[in-house]
Order: C-alpha cells, then sequence, then structure tokens
C-alpha cells in the first residue's frame, strides 16, 4: 500500500466509504435519512441528511453506536380517542313560568325533588301546585256560562225540554216553544222570562283541559271522563280536590295556582326572598336526573352525535358509560374569541372560539354514586385497533428509497453485526404518541431504536 492509500484508509471514514470510493465508477454509498415523526403528519416528514458517515481513530470496520433510546416492538390495543371537560350536575336550570300575582309567603329549600301534586312555593298563602304536562296554564280551566240562545248537548234549550204545548196551543212553562206568541199567533211583546231562570253553564273544550284532568285522575280523584270536555263532573272533582289543599271549593282552577313540567324536578334556587312580590321568576328548576354539560368548540363537534357512547371519568376515579342526548345548534362565542376580535385578531378567530352545548346522560344513575357535581373528563372512542404490533411514533424512520422503517438495535445498542438494519414496516393507526406497524421482518419484542 502507498502512502496516499495509507492514509485514506485510517483518515476516519467507514470501510465501506472506501471500498465505494477507489473502486472504478463506483458510488458512495449512503444510509437512510432519519427524522423524527409528528405524531399526526406523518407525511410531513422530510430528509434530515446522509447518515452513516462518522469515524473514529481506529481501523476497525464497523461504526459506533448511535445515540438515542432502544425500545421493544409491543402488541398492545391502540384506541384512537377525543378527550373534553365537562361539568357534572343536573342539567340547565328553567324558571317556573308563574302566573299568580300577590306576596310569597313559603319557597321550597334547594335540592329538594317535587313531584306531581306537590307545591312549588305558596303565594298569599295559597299553594301552587306542580301539574305533569307540555302545555302551559294560559287560563282558568271552570265551566262557561252560556250565551243567549244557546243550545245544551243534546241540541235544544232549555225552553225547548221544559215547554210543551197545551190542546188549545198554550204552554206549559214560560220557557216552552210556543213561549212569546199570543193565541193568535202574534208575537206577544209583554213575555217575560220566568221568574226561576238561572245562567246555564256548558262545558270547557281544550288539549289543556284534557292535560288537566289527566292530572287530576293519576293523583287519584275520579268521577268525571279524562277528555277535552271540562263539565259539571270535572267541577266536582276539582272541588273535592280544592278542599284537600285548603283552598275555597269553586270547581273552577285559577290559571296561577298550576305549573306545569315534564316530570319531577329538583328545585335549584330561589331568586326571591319569602315576603317579596311574586313578579319574576322567584323558583328554578332542573332535571331530577344528574348529566354532563360540555361547551365543545364549535368547529370540532364531529364526535358528539346523538345517542352516541362515550366514557366519562368521575373525580373518584371510576369511569361510566354515558350516551350524547342532544347537541346545540346555536353557537356561542367566548369572551377570549370577542376579545380577540375587538382588538383587531385575524379574521375567523371569534368562530374559532365559539362553543355549542352538548348534554350527556347516564342510563343508570347508581352508578354514579352519591356525587352530585364537579368536573369530568368526556372520552369518545373513535377507532380502536386490538392486539396490533405499535411502537412509539418517533421510532419511525423515512427510507431513501421511498416508505418507512425501524433501525434494529441489539442490548449495545448495534444492529446484528452490521453497522445498522433497517426494517421496512406498513403503518396504520396513530393513537396516544404510538403508531402500529407491521411487515415480514416485525416482531414482538424486537429491539429498535428511537433517534435522538
Amino acid at each position: 500500500m502507498n502512502e496516499p492509500e495509507q492514509q485514506f484508509a485510517t483518515d476516519g471514514s467507514s470501510a465501506a466509504e472506501h471500498e465505494a470510493g477507489s473502486a472504478p465508477g463506483g458510488r458512495r454509498r449512503r444510509g437512510p435519512v432519519l427524522v423524527a415523526v409528528g405524531i399526526l403528519l406523518v407525511a410531513a416528514v422530510s430528509t434530515a441528511g446522509a447518515l452513516g458517515l462518522g469515524g473514529g481513530d481506529t481501523d476497525d470496520a464497523k461504526v459506533p453506536g448511535r445515540g438515542g433510546r432502544t425500545v421493544q416492538v409491543s402488541r398492545e390495543t391502540l384506541t384512537d380517542q377525543t378527550e373534553i371537560d365537562g361539568q357534572l350536575g343536573h342539567g340547565p336550570e328553567v324558571p317556573f313560568p308563574l302566573k299568580a300575582e300577590g306576596t310569597i309567603t313559603w319557597l321550597p329549600a334547594s335540592g329538594t325533588t317535587a313531584r306531581r301534586g306537590q307545591q312549588v312555593l305558596r303565594i298569599d298563602d295559597r299553594p301552587v301546585v306542580l301539574l305533569y304536562g307540555s302545555l302551559p296554564m294560559y287560563r282558568d280551566l271552570g265551566l262557561q256560562e252560556a250565551a243567549a240562545g244557546e243550545t245544551d248537548a243534546n241540541g235544544g234549550g232549555d225552553g225547548e225540554r221544559e215547554g210543551s204545548g197545551d190542546a188549545n196551543g198554550g204552554t206549559a212553562g214560560g220557557g216552552g216553544a210556543q213561549a212569546g206568541k199570543s193565541r193568535s199567533g202574534a208575537p206577544d211583546t209583554t213575555a217575560q222570562p220566568a221568574p226561576d231562570a238561572r245562567p246555564r253553564s256548558v262545558p270547557l273544550h281544550g288539549m289543556d283541559v284534557q292535560q288537566f284532568e289527566s292530572n287530576l285522575s293519576a293523583l287519584g280523584y275520579s268521577g268525571f271522563t279524562v277528555d277535552e270536555s271540562y263539565t259539571e263532573l270535572t267541577a266536582a272533582a276539582v272541588k273535592r280536590w280544592q278542599k284537600d289543599l285548603g283552598l275555597p271549593q269553586t270547581g273552577t282552577v285559577d290559571a296561577g295556582s298550576v305549573v306545569y313540567a315534564s316530570g319531577a324536578v329538583r328545585i335549584a334556587g330561589t331568586t326571591a326572598p319569602v315576603g317579596s312580590g311574586a313578579a319574576g321568576n322567584p323558583v328554578t328548576y332542573t332535571s331530577t336526573s344528574r348529566m354532563v354539560t360540555i361547551n365543545a368548540p364549535a368547529n370540532d363537534t364531529r364526535w358528539a352525535g346523538r345517542g352516541t357512547t362515550v366514557s366519562v371519568d368521575l373525580p373518584d376515579g371510576s369511569s361510566v358509560p354515558a350516551t350524547v342526548a342532544s347537541v346545540g345548534k346555536d353557537a356561542s362565542a367566548s369572551n377570549s374569541g370577542k376579545e380577540g376580535e375587538a382588538a383587531g385578531a385575524g379574521e375567523g378567530s371569534g368562530e374559532a372560539a365559539a362553543t355549542v352545548a352538548v348534554v350527556i346522560v347516564f342510563k343508570d344513575q347508581e352508578s354514579l354514586g352519591r356525587l352530585q357535581s364537579g368536573p369530568v373528563t368526556v372520552r369518545y372512542v373513535a377507532k380502536r385497533r386490538k392486539d396490533v404490533l405499535a411502537v412509539p411514533v418517533a421510532a419511525l424512520i423515512a427510507l431513501a428509497e421511498g416508505g418507512y422503517g425501524l433501525e434494529g438495535a441489539d442490548e449495545d445498542g448495534t444492529g446484528d453485526g452490521s453497522p445498522s438494519r433497517f426494517v421496512p414496516v406498513g403503518t396504520g393507526l396513530f393513537a396516544g404518541g404510538k403508531v402500529e406497524v407491521s411487515g415480514a421482518q416485525v416482531r414482538e419484542g424486537m429491539k429498535v431504536r428511537v433517534p435522538e
């Protein structure tokens, strides 16, 4: 070996590089490019440079071990999921639509449950009673006074039922069919109503009547038919109900004495003290069932479809299943979004900060234990891959010839006798900082390098 050749062999280059450089028409061998791969955007991996060009002060043909840590290919379940913070409670507060006027003389305690037939407050020492239904109490319910000449349910007026002509064409009663006519047939202008004539009542009709009667029947009062007609029989049952409530037995239900809700309610709070006027909304209520409310980003609600199954992590560390019940249709901009707009933030900044309300309910209320409120984490699993081989995303290497691979490593940080051993792999699900890998040369327990 001449002097120039001796200098080349000891200048720190690898043996492979020396062979490639000295061969006629030979190419310098370059290794694959190493780069850390982002968790979500694998396609953004770029070439960082050629590897394997280092050397030492020795004639040893092996390349020293590269930096980085070594991990094993593991077999596990990968889960791609969305996590978002929520608040456990009883849902939004709703005010009772009171129509009664007067002075508040009693209020319920917050957190108590009110059911059908129970009072939700007292005004002028008279109860305002909760009933179940969707229609509001918009009018008084009772019998109506018949208009002049109005017929009854049988199609005839009182006079037609009571009066009957005699053989001479006269009448047996002042209200008969012939009343108001003389024997000659001419109108009798002196005819007067019978002294005992009284205004006649007729039934009140409507869906609100049927709603009220169904509640009255559910409370145990009977003797009437549940339908859309408020009759004398209904009025009689109402008088019995009013007697039990300690109210005047009028047979008429005042619009201010009843409020409706879809079912039993939980008293959320009161906004007026006892002794104040009953104006406004002095009492609010919520559902008796516990639920989770989320202010989800308006631009990221694809996971929140109605009926979607989610998992809720409670403050005590337990996790319970739940279901998306509703997703708001109106977005509300947060204060930060509005402030950003006012300060001249980029277009769309207010929209990005907008949120919509998502309500999540539990099928099994008992699974929540005694916990009534608190912060929770809601998890939605978009995709899950069971029993797959996985490595940290950062272990992926972009190969010079295309695609991705893993760099094999043994205990001392080198390959299996060669400077490095790159194994091509296919990629699957990315989740939790790991990626699913597959390939003919990939096996569970295989040691691979995670480059720095």
